[in-house]
This record gives C-alpha cells, sequence and structure tokens, in this order.
C-alpha cells in the first residue's frame, strides 16, 4: 500500500511539473470567428517574428521565442491589427472574431491580463473624444476632465493585478507624458484665447495682385485657412471651403487662404515657391482671398502652427474667435456661424 501512495504521490508530481510553461518560449493559441483569412502575422519593432497558419474553422497555435518582452502586433490584413503583449513564459490564448478583429478580442491564459489590459486602455482612449473639443472647455471644466481621464486610466491599471512591470512602467509613462501634453496645450491656448486680439500678417502677397494684411479685412469675420500645395489633407478640405465660400458669399465674413509653400519643397528657390502656389490656385481654380506667406512664418509661429491644414476664425474687431477653428467639413462650423449671426 505505501508503494502505490508513493507512485501515486509521485504522477501528481510530474503531472503538476508538466503544466508549468517553459521559459524558453511562449505559446499562442486562439480561435478566430468568421475569419476568411490564412496567416496570422506577429510584428515587433524590427518587423515580422512569426506567421501563424490560420485552420479552416478560424483556430490557431504556435509557439514563439521572442529576445525582448514587449507589445507587439496581431494582423490577419492591413487593415485587421490589434495589439498583443508578448513574453517567453506565457500561454495565451485568443478568442475573437475576425469582423471586429480588435473590439472583440478576449484573452486568457498565462499573461493574457497584459493584452487585455492594453485593450482596456485603448478603450479608454477612444472615449476621450477629439482633443481640439477638450481644449475649449473653460479651465474649471478642462481641470475635472483631466483629472477624470487620469482617474480612469489608474482605475484600469488596479483592476488588472497580473501585469508585467514593465508594461506597468510604459503605460504610466504614457499617461503622464498625455496629461502633460493636455496641459500645455492648454496653457498655450489661454494665449490664443477668444477674445484677445489676433495676431497679424502684413503684406501677404496676393494671388489677384498687390499685397494684404490682416488689417484690410477688419469690418468683418475673417475665416482662414492654413494651407499648402504638397499637403493632402488640405487639398481635401477644399471643396468643402469652396461650398462654404459660395453659400456665404455675400455675408459678413471673408474666406481667406494663406499658403505657406517654401523653396525646400519647390525646387530649392522663393520664385518656384510662389510659382508653384499661384499655378496650383489656377489649376484648381480656388475661390476666396488667396495669399501666399513667403519667407514670413511670423504668424504661423504667433499661432503655434506645426501642422496644416489649421483653420483660424477672427472677429470684425479683429479679436480671435477661435484659434483652431473647426474644418469646413465639419457640420460644427455652420453651427458656429450661426451662433454669431453670420
Amino acid at each position: 500500500m505505501k508503494k502505490i501512495s508513493i507512485i501515486i504521490i509521485a504522477v501528481f508530481a510530474l503531472a503538476s511539473c508538466t503544466k508549468e510553461h517553459s521559459k524558453d518560449y511562449l505559446t499562442l493559441s486562439g480561435k478566430l470567428e468568421n475569419n476568411k483569412d490564412s496567416i496570422l502575422t506577429i510584428t515587433g519593432q524590427q518587423g515580422p517574428v512569426k506567421s501563424i497558419t490560420i485552420n479552416n474553422d478560424g483556430t490557431f497555435k504556435d509557439t514563439l521565442n521572442i529576445e525582448n518582452a514587449a507589445v507587439y502586433t496581431l494582423s490577419t490584413s492591413p487593415a485587421k491589427r490589434a495589439p498583443i503583449y508578448l513574453k517567453n513564459g506565457f500561454d495565451i490564448k485568443l478568442n475573437g472574431d475576425s469582423e471586429n478583429f480588435m473590439s472583440s478580442f478576449k484573452f486568457s491564459g498565462q499573461g493574457a491580463d497584459n493584452s487585455n489590459f492594453i485593450l482596456a486602455q485603448i478603450t479608454e482612449s477612444q472615449k476621450i473624444g477629439n482633443p481640439t473639443l477638450l481644449l475649449e472647455l473653460n479651465e474649471n471644466d478642462f481641470k475635472n476632465k483631466i483629472a477624470s481621464i487620469k482617474s480612469n486610466y489608474d482605475s484600469i491599471l488596479n483592476s488588472y493585478k497580473d501585469i508585467d512591470t514593465t508594461l506597468v512602467k510604459m503605460v504610466d509613462s504614457q499617461t503622464n507624458q498625455m496629461i502633460t501634453y493636455f496641459n500645455q496645450a492648454y496653457e498655450k491656448n489661454k494665449a490664443m484665447a477668444k477674445g484677445t486680439i489676433s495676431p497679424k500678417f502684413v503684406d501677404y502677397a496676393d494671388y489677384k495682385g498687390g499685397k494684404k494684411s490682416l488689417d484690410s479685412f477688419k469690418g468683418k469675420f475673417v475665416y482662414i485657412d492654413v494651407w499648402a500645395t504638397w499637403c493632402g489633407p488640405c487639398i481635401q478640405q477644399i471643396p468643402y471651403l469652396k461650398s462654404l465660400e459660395k453659400e456665404y458669399h455675400g455675408k459678413n465674413i471673408e474666406f481667406i487662404s494663406i499658403s505657406t509653400d517654401e523653396y525646400r519643397r519647390s525646387g530649392g528657390s522663393w520664385e518656384a515657391a510662389e510659382k508653384k502656389w499661384k499655378d496650383f490656385v489656377k489649376a484648381k481654380q480656388l475661390s476666396g482671398v488667396q495669399l501666399w506667406a513667403g519667407k514670413d512664418i511670423s504668424f504661423q509661429q504667433e499661432y503655434q502652427i506645426n501642422s496644416i491644414p489649421r483653420f483660424i476664425l477672427i472677429d470684425p474687431q479683429g479679436k480671435i474667435v477661435n484659434s483652431d477653428a473647426p474644418r469646413p467639413s465639419e457640420p460644427r462650423l455652420k453651427e458656429l456661424f450661426t451662433s454669431l449671426g453670420i
């Protein structure tokens, strides 16, 4: 009887040992419902790490040996991508729907909390919405919103207990960077707050001849489009801007487009940059007031413009209505015009 007991204990000990996953590699398995792809690709910062075959029923299973614990990307196509945190020793199972590639994902098994945590963080980030609207809040509402964002991120972090310390440090750093960015951007925006006198541009070249300054349009609302001929998103807004100009023709508002085309993107000379701008205005039959900033970037600097297109709305007294106004394609721009009696 004693021998039998010893044998049973030995078997259980052996079984428990086999459940311990090797630290030399990780296992990834799972099932994707409604899947039509045959390969699941794992990609890191240095490129593809491994391609895993997806069976006809959507199931897959493979092992990986990775150099560093980090966030990797799962994908079946460029349009279907999702993050996953991988580390040797993990045994992760994934279940999801290929038609809702990331939003349906649920991870389980050893190390799964890390990936579920990342997905929860992404979901929370999507709730923030348009950062521009956040920066337009009054100071008290802004502070409350920032505190709420920080609290929500901390709450998510505290709800997952089995998270790798490397991931915790990375996420903490990213959250702090985001909060710092919002606070700094809000302080900068206060200098360009509604009701303050707008910085001015002076003697910008007019496509129709001569030069124009901001003071040339005093007595009217001024909607400014800061753009360039090489800027894809800028060009995308042109049809909407044309439509606005037509709809508000004769109203107390002037539509001004300021080109920031410069020599480095125009063959190496300012003359070429000006010609490129003029040729584009003619070819696209752009309406409104078409101006070129040339070498003068002071207006851009004072408005802290680091990406285009950028839209600015100024009132008839030369005061800022909105230093980062809605784009022509956004319905809320017309709502803003209406609220101003335009």
